[in-house]
């Protein structure tokens, strides 16, 4: 996707992607972060309550009403990249005009199944147009202790968001869970991303025997944000099983769950590890 700032127009889109995913054979679906708004000035002015119960209200949480509606009229489990959310998991509000960056899961029913909000948020320098980004101003970090691995029917999937590719340790806490599917909703710039994106991917699923999904914003945002895209799925052994390129696209593909065993057969990197 190439979000921007008007919800109503990505949840469009978002939504005609999923239908052509649908009509490919997709079950399951993953969206990438910041899906249903992408700003330079974060996202709190459209931050939503936590609808924890699984049933959202249209006029105030049309992002969690859409998704819930979608997975169920679909027929697809579908992976929410990010929501922004003005309520942390307990239910208590966020501070400081900041919002959490969720990755919610809904099962074909529509029923929420889980949340994971990003616990590493991207404050750094980089070489282009934007030069630095602090995303600890917008965004209030999630707690450390989540592991968050969802049971589904391809398996278990661990979810991650954007700049927790970059810290190994969180995707083995996943896959000493259980995780078989990594999630990697993404927005990695263009720069960041040339240098980095598919490296990360296929080590992350290498080390850990997993298949690795990373779903990447990509195109021109805003004058100072531009996204490298570049979506794609890896296998346990690190192939590139689809790739998509810079802009818009569904990007499909059939995982087999044999070429997981058979990986951690020849390879079981998770009972060899002595640290």
């Amino acid at each position: 996707m190439v979000s921007g700032e008007s919800v109503s127009e990505n949840l469009k889109r978002a939504r005609t992607l999923l239908e052509e995913a649908v009509q490919r054979g997709a079950q399951l679906a993953l969206l990438p972060e910041n899906f249903a708004h992408m700003s330079d000035r974060g996202s709190f002015s459209v931050a939503e309550p936590f609808a924890n119960d699984g049933r959202a209200d249209a006029d105030t949480q049309p992002i969690q009403y859409a998704l819930q509606r979608w997975a169920k009229e679909l027929g697809i489990w579908l992976v929410a990249g990010s929501v922004p959310l003005s309520q942390r998991p307990d239910g208590s509000a966020t501070e400081g005009r900041r919002s959490r960056s969720a990755c919610l899961v809904y099962d074909d029913g529509g029923r929420l199944c889980a949340r994971y909000d990003k616990i590493h948020l991207f404050d750094v320098e980089v070489e282009d147009s934007a030069g630095s980004y602090r995303e600890s101003a917008s965004i209030e970090p999630g707690e450390t202790t989540q592991v968050q691995v969802v049971d589904t029917p391809w398996g278990k999937i661990g979810l991650s968001i954007c700049f927790d590719l970059r810290f190994p340790e969180l995707f083995r806490e996943l896959a000493m869970a259980g995780a078989e599917i990594l999630v990697v909703p993404s927005a990695f710039t263009h720069t960041t991303g040339r240098a980095h994106w598919m490296t990360l991917l296929r080590a992350r699923a290498i080390e850990n025997g997993c298949f690795v999904i990373g779903a990447n914003q990509g195109g021109q945002h805003s004058p100072k944000r531009r996204t490298w895209g570049h979506s794609a799925i890896i296998d346990p052994w690190g192939e590139v099983v689809a790739e998509a390129n810079e802009g818009e696209a569904a990007l499909t593909a059939t995982l087999a769950s044999k070429k997981l065993t058979a990986v951690r057969k020849r390879m079981p990197l998770l009972t060899m590890r002595r640290l």
